[in-house]
C-alpha cells in the first residue's frame, strides 16, 4: 500500500471524508490528492499533508484509484474532461454519485470515448460520512469490471459490501440516509431525557453510549433484535409498556415508511 496512490474529485462532504478517513487509517497523506475548483475548500486537508490541486487532469495522473464525490449534474463534466488523460487498463474509477445508474456511467466514458466501446474498470460507491472516524458502511456496484481497488481503500474506511444494482436505492435509504434516521432517534430520545430531568448534554452521552452498546450486542454472531429486545422485557415491566407505547405512536411504521420514501430512486 506505500506506492498506492488515490485521487479524489471533489472536497465537499464525501470527498472530504473519503480522504480524512483514509488519512486517519494510516494511509500515507501524499499519497492522497484531493481536487476541487474551490480553494477554501482544501485547505483544513491540505493542513492534514493531503495533496491538494483545482486542476481535475493533473489530480488524476499517477493515480491507481480515481474517486469522483461531486453533485450528479456535474459528473458527466467531470467525466468528459479527465476521461482522455486516463490510462483505461491500469486506473480504476469509483463514483461516488447519488443517482447514477451503472447504464448512465457506462455512457458517460463511451461518450467522451467517441463510442469506441472502451472502458474502465468502474464502480459507483455509496457510503455514508462515517467514513471520516471509519466506521461507514460502504456499498459497491460494479459496473464495468472489479472493484479490486475501490473495495480495498473503501474496506479501510468501515464495512464493504458488493450488491446488485437493483439493491442500491434500498442500500441509500437503510445506511447514507439512515445515519440522518439514527440522528433524529438521538435527538427525539434526547428530548425525552430532557423531560425526563437531565441536562441535555447528559442525555446525549446517555442516549449516545446506549446506542453504542446496541450496536455492540447486534454485532456478535447470531444476534437478533428481538432476542435481545426479550432479554429486558420483564411481564409487566416498564420496558415493554415503553415499547407498546411508541408502536401505538407509529414508531415502526414511521420507519418503514421513512425508508420507502428515502429509496434514491425516489429523487425525480
Amino acid at each position: 500500500m506505500d506506492n498506492f496512490k488515490i485521487a479524489v474529485i471533489g472536497a465537499g462532504a464525501m470527498g472530504s471524508a473519503t480522504a480524512c478517513g483514509l488519512v486517519a487509517s494510516g494511509f500515507a497523506p501524499e499519497n492522497i490528492t484531493v481536487a476541487n475548483p474551490h480553494e477554501n475548500r482544501l485547505s483544513s486537508l491540505a493542513g492534514m499533508g493531503v495533496r491538494t490541486i483545482t486542476d481535475n487532469i493533473k489530480a488524476v495522473a499517477g493515480a491507481d484509484l480515481i474517486v469522483i464525490a461531486v453533485k450528479p449534474w456535474i459528473l458527466p463534466d467531470v467525466v468528459a474532461e479527465i476521461s482522455t488523460s486516463l490510462d483505461y487498463g491500469k486506473q480504476e474509477v469509483a463514483v461516488i454519485v447519488v443517482g447514477v445508474s451503472c447504464d448512465d456511467l457506462r455512457g458517460m466514458f463511451l461518450k467522451a470515448d467517441g463510442l469506441q466501446g472502451v472502458l474502465p474498470s468502474l464502480s459507483v460507491v455509496m457510503p455514508n460520512t462515517a467514513m471520516s472516524l471509519r466506521e461507514s458502511m460502504t456499498f459497491i456496484v460494479e459496473a464495468n469490471g472489479k472493484a479490486a481497488l475501490a473495495d480495498e481503500v473503501f474496506s479501510r474506511l468501515g464495512k464493504v459490501m458488493t450488491i446488485e444494482e437493483k439493491l442500491l436505492p434500498a442500500a441509500t435509504a437503510l445506511a447514507s440516509c439512515g445515519i440522518a434516521y439514527a440522528m433524529r432517534y438521538v435527538r427525539a430520545a434526547v428530548e425525552g431525557g430532557v423531560e425526563l430531568g437531565f441536562r441535555a448534554s447528559d442525555a446525549q452521552a446517555i442516549v449516545v453510549e446506549t446506542i453504542k452498546g446496541a450496536a455492540s450486542l447486534l454485532s456478535l454472531p447470531g444476534a437478533h433484535p428481538e432476542s435481545e429486545i426479550d432479554k429486558v422485557t420483564t411481564p409487566g415491566g416498564i420496558t415493554i409498556k415503553g415499547l407498546n407505547a411508541m408502536e401505538q405512536a407509529g414508531f415502526s411504521a414511521s420507519v418503514v415508511a421513512g425508508l420507502k420514501a428515502g429509496r434514491s430512486d425516489n429523487n425525480h
